[in-house]
Protein backbone atom coordinates (compact mmCIF):
# COMPACT_ATOMS: atom_id res chain seq x y z
CA UNK A 1 0.00 0.00 0.00
CA UNK A 2 1.15 3.55 -0.76
CA UNK A 3 -0.37 6.99 -0.40
CA UNK A 4 -1.62 8.44 -3.68
CA UNK A 5 0.45 11.61 -3.39
CA UNK A 6 3.59 9.69 -2.45
CA UNK A 7 3.13 7.47 -5.50
CA UNK A 8 2.71 10.49 -7.80
CA UNK A 9 5.73 12.27 -6.29
CA UNK A 10 7.88 9.17 -6.71
CA UNK A 11 6.89 8.83 -10.38
CA UNK A 12 7.46 12.52 -11.04
CA UNK A 13 10.98 12.31 -9.63
CA UNK A 14 11.78 8.98 -11.29
CA UNK A 15 10.69 10.22 -14.72
CA UNK A 16 12.05 13.78 -14.22
CA UNK A 17 8.82 15.36 -15.38
CA UNK A 18 10.09 18.88 -14.65
CA UNK A 19 12.58 18.53 -17.53
CA UNK A 20 9.83 18.29 -20.17
CA UNK A 21 7.63 20.86 -21.88
CA UNK A 22 4.84 18.45 -22.72
CA UNK A 23 1.51 18.59 -24.54
CA UNK A 24 -0.38 17.56 -21.39
CA UNK A 25 0.11 17.51 -17.61
CA UNK A 26 2.24 14.67 -16.29
CA UNK A 27 1.42 13.10 -12.94
CA UNK A 28 -1.86 12.93 -11.07
CA UNK A 29 -4.59 14.07 -13.47
CA UNK A 30 -7.72 12.93 -11.61
CA UNK A 31 -7.72 12.45 -7.85
CA UNK A 32 -9.26 9.33 -6.35
CA UNK A 33 -8.83 7.42 -3.10
CA UNK A 34 -5.94 8.25 -0.78
CA UNK A 35 -4.43 4.76 -0.50
CA UNK A 36 -3.31 2.66 -3.47
CA UNK A 37 -3.18 -1.14 -3.28
CA UNK A 38 -3.74 -2.14 -6.91
CA UNK A 39 -2.57 -0.45 -10.13
CA UNK A 40 -3.93 -1.11 -13.59
CA UNK A 41 -1.74 0.11 -16.46
CA UNK A 42 -2.57 0.66 -20.11
CA UNK A 43 -1.59 2.81 -23.06
CA UNK A 44 -4.54 5.23 -23.27
CA UNK A 45 -7.23 6.29 -20.78
CA UNK A 46 -10.10 5.30 -23.04
CA UNK A 47 -13.47 4.28 -21.63
CA UNK A 48 -12.78 0.59 -22.22
CA UNK A 49 -9.61 0.75 -20.11
CA UNK A 50 -11.33 2.76 -17.37
CA UNK A 51 -14.17 0.22 -17.25
CA UNK A 52 -11.66 -2.64 -17.02
CA UNK A 53 -9.80 -0.92 -14.16
CA UNK A 54 -13.08 -0.47 -12.30
CA UNK A 55 -14.01 -4.11 -12.90
CA UNK A 56 -10.61 -5.16 -11.53
CA UNK A 57 -11.19 -2.96 -8.44
CA UNK A 58 -8.05 -0.91 -9.01
CA UNK A 59 -7.21 2.12 -6.90
CA UNK A 60 -5.06 3.73 -9.59
CA UNK A 61 -5.10 3.73 -13.39
CA UNK A 62 -1.65 4.51 -14.78
CA UNK A 63 -1.44 5.39 -18.48
CA UNK A 64 0.80 6.86 -21.16
CA UNK A 65 -1.95 8.89 -22.85
CA UNK A 66 -4.13 10.67 -20.31
CA UNK A 67 -6.34 13.76 -20.50
CA UNK A 68 -6.17 17.56 -20.89
CA UNK A 69 -4.14 17.88 -24.09
CA UNK A 70 -3.07 21.29 -25.38
CA UNK A 71 -5.47 22.60 -27.99
CA UNK A 72 -8.43 20.43 -27.01
CA UNK A 73 -11.69 21.93 -25.77
CA UNK A 74 -11.53 22.84 -22.08
CA UNK A 75 -15.14 21.90 -21.35
CA UNK A 76 -15.94 18.54 -19.74
CA UNK A 77 -18.68 17.23 -22.01
CA UNK A 78 -19.27 14.16 -24.18
CA UNK A 79 -16.78 11.31 -23.83
CA UNK A 80 -14.53 13.39 -21.56
CA UNK A 81 -17.44 13.81 -19.14
CA UNK A 82 -18.22 10.10 -19.27
CA UNK A 83 -14.60 9.11 -18.64
CA UNK A 84 -13.99 11.56 -15.79
CA UNK A 85 -17.35 10.77 -14.20
CA UNK A 86 -16.44 7.07 -14.24
CA UNK A 87 -13.16 7.83 -12.46
CA UNK A 88 -14.68 10.12 -9.85
CA UNK A 89 -17.69 7.92 -9.09
CA UNK A 90 -15.37 4.98 -8.45
CA UNK A 91 -12.74 6.93 -6.50
CA UNK A 92 -10.16 5.86 -9.10
CA UNK A 93 -6.92 7.83 -9.40
CA UNK A 94 -5.61 8.61 -12.88
CA UNK A 95 -1.85 9.02 -13.31
CA UNK A 96 -0.45 9.78 -16.78
CA UNK A 97 3.08 10.14 -18.14
CA UNK A 98 3.69 11.11 -21.74
CA UNK A 99 7.06 12.38 -23.03
CA UNK A 100 8.92 11.57 -19.78
CA UNK A 101 7.96 7.93 -20.27
CA UNK A 102 8.98 7.92 -23.93
CA UNK A 103 12.43 9.24 -23.10
CA UNK A 104 13.34 7.40 -19.88
CA UNK A 105 16.62 5.51 -20.26
CA UNK A 106 15.50 2.28 -18.55
CA UNK A 107 11.68 2.29 -18.43
CA UNK A 108 11.03 4.32 -21.57
CA UNK A 109 9.10 3.26 -24.67
CA UNK A 110 12.05 3.89 -26.99
CA UNK A 111 14.64 2.00 -24.95
CA UNK A 112 12.34 -0.96 -24.38
CA UNK A 113 11.30 -1.18 -28.03
CA UNK A 114 14.98 -1.15 -29.02
CA UNK A 115 15.60 -4.02 -26.59
CA UNK A 116 12.66 -5.99 -28.01
CA UNK A 117 14.08 -5.57 -31.52
CA UNK A 118 17.64 -6.44 -30.56
CA UNK A 119 18.94 -2.95 -31.36
CA UNK A 120 22.22 -2.10 -29.60
CA UNK A 121 21.88 1.53 -28.57
CA UNK A 122 24.74 3.87 -29.56
CA UNK A 123 23.37 7.23 -28.46
CA UNK A 124 20.28 9.40 -28.06
CA UNK A 125 19.32 12.47 -30.07
CA UNK A 126 16.64 15.15 -30.59
CA UNK A 127 15.10 17.36 -27.88
CA UNK A 128 15.24 15.77 -24.40
CA UNK A 129 17.19 12.92 -26.07
CA UNK A 130 13.82 11.39 -26.90
CA UNK A 131 15.01 9.47 -30.00
CA UNK A 132 17.80 6.93 -30.26
CA UNK A 133 20.23 5.45 -32.76
CA UNK A 134 21.53 1.90 -32.55
CA UNK A 135 22.85 -0.98 -34.58
CA UNK A 136 21.66 -4.40 -35.70
CA UNK A 137 23.38 -7.19 -37.60
CA UNK A 138 23.47 -6.12 -41.25
CA UNK A 139 20.35 -7.37 -43.04
CA UNK A 140 17.93 -6.55 -45.84
CA UNK A 141 15.00 -4.23 -45.41
CA UNK A 142 12.61 -7.12 -46.01
CA UNK A 143 14.22 -9.22 -43.29
CA UNK A 144 14.04 -6.37 -40.78
CA UNK A 145 10.41 -5.63 -41.74
CA UNK A 146 9.48 -9.25 -41.03
CA UNK A 147 11.31 -9.16 -37.70
CA UNK A 148 9.60 -5.93 -36.66
CA UNK A 149 6.17 -7.24 -37.58
CA UNK A 150 6.74 -10.48 -35.67
CA UNK A 151 7.92 -8.72 -32.52
CA UNK A 152 4.97 -6.31 -32.47
CA UNK A 153 2.44 -8.85 -33.77
CA UNK A 154 1.20 -6.44 -36.44
CA UNK A 155 2.16 -5.70 -40.03
CA UNK A 156 4.38 -2.63 -40.15
CA UNK A 157 4.27 -0.23 -43.10
CA UNK A 158 7.64 -0.39 -44.86
CA UNK A 159 8.96 2.30 -47.21
CA UNK A 160 11.89 0.45 -48.82
CA UNK A 161 15.32 1.85 -49.71
CA UNK A 162 18.18 0.68 -51.92
CA UNK A 163 20.51 -0.23 -49.04
CA UNK A 164 20.92 -2.82 -46.32
CA UNK A 165 20.15 -2.01 -42.69
CA UNK A 166 22.71 -1.74 -39.92
CA UNK A 167 22.12 1.63 -38.24
CA UNK A 168 18.56 2.01 -36.95
CA UNK A 169 16.96 5.13 -35.43
CA UNK A 170 13.63 5.01 -33.64
CA UNK A 171 11.15 7.11 -31.74
CA UNK A 172 7.79 5.63 -30.83
CA UNK A 173 4.33 7.10 -31.32
CA UNK A 174 3.68 10.16 -33.50
CA UNK A 175 7.38 10.81 -34.12
CA UNK A 176 7.47 10.59 -37.91
CA UNK A 177 8.78 14.17 -38.10
CA UNK A 178 12.09 12.99 -36.60
CA UNK A 179 12.97 11.19 -39.81
CA UNK A 180 15.13 14.07 -41.04
CA UNK A 181 17.10 14.09 -37.79
CA UNK A 182 17.49 10.32 -38.14
CA UNK A 183 18.95 10.89 -41.62
CA UNK A 184 21.42 13.40 -40.14
CA UNK A 185 22.44 10.73 -37.60
CA UNK A 186 23.41 8.39 -40.46
CA UNK A 187 20.54 5.92 -39.99
CA UNK A 188 19.81 3.30 -42.63
CA UNK A 189 16.31 2.92 -41.23
CA UNK A 190 13.92 4.90 -39.04
CA UNK A 191 11.03 3.50 -37.01
CA UNK A 192 8.12 5.48 -35.59
CA UNK A 193 4.55 4.63 -34.68
CA UNK A 194 2.54 6.87 -36.99
CA UNK A 195 3.21 8.08 -40.54
CA UNK A 196 2.36 11.28 -42.47
CA UNK A 197 1.79 11.67 -46.19
CA UNK A 198 5.11 13.41 -46.76
CA UNK A 199 7.10 10.79 -44.81
CA UNK A 200 7.02 8.52 -47.86
CA UNK A 201 8.65 11.16 -50.06
CA UNK A 202 11.27 12.12 -47.48
CA UNK A 203 12.27 8.47 -47.06
CA UNK A 204 12.32 7.73 -50.78
CA UNK A 205 14.33 10.81 -51.74
CA UNK A 206 16.90 10.20 -48.99
CA UNK A 207 17.19 6.44 -49.62
CA UNK A 208 16.33 5.49 -46.02
CA UNK A 209 14.11 2.61 -44.95
CA UNK A 210 11.09 3.84 -43.00
CA UNK A 211 8.79 1.75 -40.81
CA UNK A 212 5.47 2.90 -39.38
CA UNK A 213 4.87 0.24 -36.73
CA UNK A 214 1.74 1.63 -35.03
CA UNK A 215 1.32 4.25 -32.33
CA UNK A 216 -0.29 1.89 -29.84
CA UNK A 217 1.90 -1.09 -30.71
CA UNK A 218 5.17 0.80 -30.20
CA UNK A 219 4.09 2.30 -26.86
CA UNK A 220 2.86 -0.72 -24.90
CA UNK A 221 6.13 -1.46 -23.13
CA UNK A 222 7.00 1.64 -21.09
CA UNK A 223 3.79 1.88 -19.09
CA UNK A 224 3.88 -1.84 -18.37
CA UNK A 225 7.49 -1.60 -17.14
CA UNK A 226 6.64 1.41 -14.97
CA UNK A 227 3.75 -0.50 -13.41
CA UNK A 228 5.99 -3.48 -12.68
CA UNK A 229 8.61 -1.18 -11.14
CA UNK A 230 6.04 0.47 -8.86
CA UNK A 231 4.62 -2.89 -7.84
CA UNK A 232 8.06 -3.98 -6.64
CA UNK A 233 8.93 -0.64 -5.06
CA UNK A 234 5.71 -0.35 -3.03
CA UNK A 235 4.52 -3.98 -2.84
CA UNK A 236 1.45 -3.30 -4.95
CA UNK A 237 -0.64 -5.52 -7.19
CA UNK A 238 -0.21 -4.62 -10.85
CA UNK A 239 -2.20 -5.66 -13.91
CA UNK A 240 -1.41 -4.50 -17.45
CA UNK A 241 -4.46 -4.31 -19.73
CA UNK A 242 -3.85 -4.10 -23.47
CA UNK A 243 -6.97 -2.57 -25.05
CA UNK A 244 -6.95 -3.43 -28.76
CA UNK A 245 -6.04 -0.55 -31.07
CA UNK A 246 -4.71 -1.25 -34.61
CA UNK A 247 -3.61 2.36 -35.22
Amino acid sequence: MVNRNELASYCNELLETDQFNDYCPNGLQVQGCASVHKIVTGVSACQALIDEAIQLEADCLLVHHGFFWKGEAAVITGIKHHRIRSLLCNDLNLLAYHLPLDAHKTLGNNVLLAQKLGIRIKHFFAHNEIALLGTVMQQSGEAFANHLSQVLNRQALHVPARRSIENVALCTGAAQSYIEQAIEQGADAFISGEVSENTWHIAQENNIHYFAAGHHATERYGIQALGEHLALQFELEHIFVDIYNPV
